[in-house]
């Protein structure tokens, strides 16, 4: 689970670089509160689908 691990300190980061609650994020994404603090805490491994959503975010925040 190293690579669920290294994306929740991604979100961590993205979210404290743009200054963003969980709920900024679960709405960019579409995923509830729930699934993604369930990513953060590493008791969730997210879909294909889930990843693409998360990383398309914060892509989207980069710019």
């Amino acid at each position: 689970m190293n690579d669920v691990t290294e994306l929740a300190a991604k979100i961590i980061n993205c979210q404290k670089k743009n200054d963003l609650t969980d709920a900024d994020v679960a709405f960019g994404t579409h995923l509830s509160v729930e699934k993604l603090h369930r990513i953060k805490e590493n008791s969730y491994k997210p879909t294909d689908d889930d990843l693409k959503r998360i990383n398309d975010f914060m892509k989207q925040q980069q710019r």
